[in-house]
């Protein structure tokens, strides 16, 4: 039996770091746009819908190709809520309207650079084995093993182990970070689990740049720029 796969995309209104940035214009093309695209370019989604607690919001969505059959309750709408609280409202509000889902793929509209390649890539994994989930990472720009707090006089001392600093750059291990482009995993898991990572989830690694986060106006000239830099070449 085919899956029957949900893309669930977030975009509350209200944002603090970047007013509006969920419909802000993006070379012309709203944000939330960017994860619409390529949600329906990956071809795997029976239904793409957009939560949010704006009319606004909401027409603008639809207007790029997503469903929106229902706002955000106020619960979800507030900045405290998470991430998955939405997801586990929105399977709940589906249900009720007769749709069940077996797969929710989360595309935070503020990676906007993630592609529909993305998505079939790590939808690729999530057809492997027993898999339950597969969270979308990128490898970070500097080790955390040469990061650590600092004490009131700033001092220096112990600021990184000794076995550390005996390392060159090109010795150090790989980092990888969550960068919040594709969270895809199966709704029966997500529904039993405290926590998605714990039981059969699997990374798909990404691109540094391909994982801009938008959060203020900096990140969103930086993606801006990245985009003009594809088209161009």
């Amino acid at each position: 039996m085919k899956s029957r796969n949900l893309a669930i995309i977030p975009a509350r209104s209200g944002s603090k770091g970047l007013k509006d940035k969920n419909i802000k214009l993006l070379n012309g093309k709203p944000l939330l746009a960017y994860a619409i695209d390529a949600a329906r370019d990956s071809g795997i989604f029976d239904e793409i819908f957009v939560s949010t607690d704006s009319e606004l919001y909401a027409r603008i969505a639809k207007e790029c190709g997503a469903e929106v059959p229902f706002l955000r309750s106020a619960k979800t709408a507030t900045d405290t809520a998470s991430s998955w609280d939405v997801v586990k409202e929105t399977i709940y509000c589906y249900g009720q309207m007769g749709k069940n889902f077996d797969m929710v793929t989360l595309l935070q509209p503020t990676t906007p650079l993630r592609t529909a390649e993305d998505i079939l890539r790590a939808y690729e994994i999530y057809q492997k084995g027993s898999t339950n989930a597969v969270v979308s990472v990128c490898e970070v720009d500097h080790s955390p093993l040469w990061c650590n707090t600092l004490p009131k006089d700033h001092s220096m001392a112990n600021f990184i182990r000794k076995e550390v600093q005996a390392l060159s750059r090109q010795q150090l291990e790989n980092y990888y970070r969550i960068n919040g482009a594709i969270y895809m995993f199966q709704v029966n898991y997500f529904l039993r689990s405290d926590c998605i990572y714990d039981n059969n989830c699997f990374a798909y690694i990404m691109s540094k740049e391909r994982s801009i986060d938008i959060d203020d106006a900096f990140d969103f000239k930086l993606a801006e720029a990245f985009i003009n830099i594809t088209r161009e070449s």
